[in-house]
């Protein structure tokens, strides 16, 4: 299963592959995570499990412990976007909640107690903040945070003390790095106070054009506030990539069609190719189909092969452990099948 997020549905989808608002909380009476011990992270698992029974939101999806968070399943749902980098290190004792169409997921144990996230197709945080907001009101029926009059809710990291809130976009932004300007418009970004990152969010490299865009801190603003901060900034950057674009289409249209055009053949006809040479070759082809330049091959089907291809999801897809020779070989396989049944499909 793909996840509903990859379909491109939402608004500005041709930039912003997808919005994500994450919460942050803790439970009252017990030490953070730093300080937790064993027994501490046994009966925070605990209550988190009997808080979703209790409102009936593991028959809408996955509950996932430590038994069924192998290694290969742990990065397959950081591939996926479902866990953050730190759930994935995490030595504790940790799980996690995903719902059937992976839009919302709930981890527990992470840097916090607990982390929830929603995730929706292109620019729309209106959204994706009220999928939010009404799961957290679900919580806070079942489970008592820990909260300070004064400060907001209490998180383990000062940055997310407060509303606990990040807001994020996955956007991809290739005019702006064909035509020199990403540098200015990410310096911009910074000193407005939003943070870039990337394609796994902190701490992890860009790849294929892809940024993540999000908040810094949530104390001393409402979440309302957050998300109007970060919505105008990317409108604003999204207003810069479309400029770029059509710049490219007027002065340097033979050199970017050519650049689609070898993404393509080699996507279609390749026996091998690397994780990272497909990200960068999707991404070629990506700018491509919202450039006019193809017309027969779906932005989510683009969507849906960067996160197939990738190590651990590959594996998965073909329910088959594989080494990093016999990965090339598949990815390059699969490629082809998908990208050749597109083309059929749409003539």
């Amino acid at each position: 299963m793909v996840a509903k997020w990859l379909d491109s549905s939402g608004p500005e989808s041709d930039i912003v592959v997808s919005n994500r608002i994450r919460l942050a909380r803790n439970l009252k009476g017990f030490p953070f995570e730093i300080k937790a011990t064993k027994i501490d992270q046994e009966k925070i698992l605990g209550l988190v499990n009997y808080a979703l029974e209790e409102l009936n939101l593991l028959k809408t999806g996955k509950f996932l412990g430590s038994q069924e968070l192998t290694p290969l399943v742990i990065q397959s749902l950081l591939e996926k976007h479902l866990v953050s980098p730190d759930f994935a290190q995490a030595k504790q004792k940790h799980a996690v909640f995903i719902n059937n169409d992976e839009t919302l997921s709930l981890m527990i144990n992470e840097e916090d107690h607990i982390r929830y996230q929603v995730l929706s197709s292109g620019l729309d945080f209106e959204l994706s903040l009220y999928q939010i907001r009404d799961f957290d009101e679900q919580l806070e029926k079942e489970l008592e945070f820990a909260y300070s009059t004064d400060l907001g809710y209490l998180t383990a990291c000062p940055s997310n003390v407060g509303t606990g809130l990040r807001a994020s976009v996955l956007i991809h932004l290739p005019g702006l790095v064909l035509t020199k300007e990403i540098e200015k418009v990410l310096r911009a970004i910074l000193q407005i106070g939003l943070a870039v990152r990337g394609l796994y969010g902190e701490g992890t490299e860009t790849k294929g054009n892809f940024f993540q865009v999000s908040n810094q801190q949530s104390l001393g603003r409402s979440e309302d506030e957050i998300v109007e901060i970060i919505e105008k900034a990317v409108r604003q950057i999204i207003g810069y990539e479309r400029k770029a674009r059509d710049y490219l289409l007027r002065h340097a249209k033979l050199e970017v069609e050519d650049k689609v055009f070898r993404a393509q053949a080699i996507l279609k006809n390749a026996r091998i190719i690397t994780s990272e040479e497909a990200i960068n070759l999707l991404a070629v082809l990506r700018l491509g189909i919202t450039l006019g330049i193809i017309s027969n091959i779906s932005l989510k089907t683009i969507n849906e092969l960067l996160i197939l291809t990738k190590p651990a999801n590959l594996q998965i897809y073909y329910n088959k452990d594989m080494t990093a020779e016999e990965r090339d070989e598949k990815r390059a396989g699969l490629l082809r099948s998908k990208l050749k049944e597109e083309t059929r499909g749409n003539g």
